[in-house]
């Protein structure tokens, strides 16, 4: 089976996600967007960028697990999708034990968090929130191996 291509996958992505918002109100296809692009500008490959687009069509119900298995999609890819799927009432530890168990994985989550910490996105978010949010990120990041960020 050929993979789809990536702009298969990103049209795939945009409908799975059509009408989800992020916390702030954007339509959710500007954070898979972003998470693609910033694996590509940190030196990702088709699969990671393919995995960015889908990183969380699966926790997100906005694809099944199901699904995935089936799909024409590299199974590196499909792995680093599944990797990235929280499980409910998951340890962080755990989670972040996945990613890094995971080739490719780390680079997507990297890129993933970045978006979500970008202080331009934050800044829309009620303080508790933001802080929130802000600690949690960096509690990933220091999980993953990166402390201050990328």
């Amino acid at each position: 089976m050929t993979p789809l291509t990536l702009a298969l996958v990103e049209d795939l992505a945009r409908r799975a996600h059509a009408g989800q918002t992020d916390k702030a109100g954007r339509p959710y296809a500007e954070h898979l967007a972003a998470v693609a692009e910033g694996v590509r500008v940190r030196g990702g490959d088709e699969e990671q960028i393919a995995a960015a687009w889908l990183h969380d069509a699966v926790e997100d119900d906005a694809l099944t697990e199901e699904w995935l298995h089936g799909a024409a999609l590299t199974p590196r890819t499909k792995a680093i999708v599944l990797a990235l799927t929280k499980r409910p009432g998951e340890p962080p530890e755990e989670y972040a034990r996945r990613i890094l168990a995971t080739p490719g994985a780390a680079l997507v989550k990297h890129a993933d968090l970045a978006h979500n910490a970008d202080p331009a996105r934050l800044a829309v978010l009620d303080e508790p929130t933001r802080t929130r949010l802000t600690e949690k990120y960096r509690r990933m990041r220091a999980l993953l191996g990166r402390p201050e960020g990328e």
